[in-house]
């Protein structure tokens, strides 16, 4: 799988001001994307899903995930959650808080904050919605739309125990450092492909999750 530049090559990743501006000014204006045809494949590298659109469900659900950066002192981190093992779909793998977006919705900014509140408990008063990265699909049948908000700290979480077992935090930092990228191998029908998988810890994040952080780093390197 090609990989992007070092994150050393990331502009103002030493400050995390900087960082932060610098995030937000790339999000500036971003609207969520509607064309399926312009979706990234979940965990899959750009350059060869293309290969695997054939795969894509025909009418996926509309669906909408928080990533939510809190800005601390010692530096920006992403928030994540490690989904219930008793989930019928993809349980116990780590993920962004998020889900279906309903018709009582107002789009995906108010699904993804609907639904942060309800599995984590954290309140959409600390977030301040920056924008949009590309939608992703994923073969379980959905269209992710991911809503990238900055967090204030002095937050309490509560989770929903029946739909998330915990919560961590990785520092931005160490998500943008190309040598903490790696894949692994995952079956698509008759092809074997290598898939994004970011170790932290004793966890692993994969799919969907570590393909939207890894369009976050594409959109930092970008000139």
């Amino acid at each position: 799988m090609s990989k992007p530049k070092a994150a050393a090559d990331v502009p103002h990743t030493r400050d995390r001001s900087d960082l932060r501006r610098q995030i937000e000014a790339r999000l500036k204006g971003t609207q969520p994307v509607t064309d399926l045809r312009m979706a990234l494949p979940g965990g899959i590298a750009p350059e060869i899903g293309s290969q695997f659109q054939r795969f894509y469900p025909a009418s996926p659900v509309p669906a909408a995930v928080l990533i939510p950066i809190i800005d601390r002192d010692e530096g920006l981190s992403i928030l994540l959650t490690q989904r219930s093992a008793q989930l019928k779909n993809h349980a116990g793998q780590i993920s962004f808080p998020g889900g279906r977006i309903d018709a009582s919705d107002d789009g995906p900014v108010a699904a993804a904050l609907r639904e942060t509140e309800e599995e984590i408990g954290l309140s959409r008063e600390f977030v301040q919605v920056t924008g949009y990265l590309d939608p992703h699909v994923v073969m379980t049948g959905y269209w992710i739309t991911p809503v990238v908000g900055m967090v204030r700290p002095g937050f309490s979480l509560k989770l929903n125990s029946h739909e998330v077992d915990s919560v961590l935090e990785v520092p931005l930092r160490y998500l943008l450092d190309e040598a903490n990228h790696s894949s692994l191998e995952r079956q698509i029908g008759d092809t074997a492909v290598q898939v994004y998988d970011i170790p932290f810890g004793s966890h692993h994040i994969w799919g969907a999750t570590a393909g939207m952080l890894m369009a976050l780093y594409r959109l930092l390197l970008e000139k």
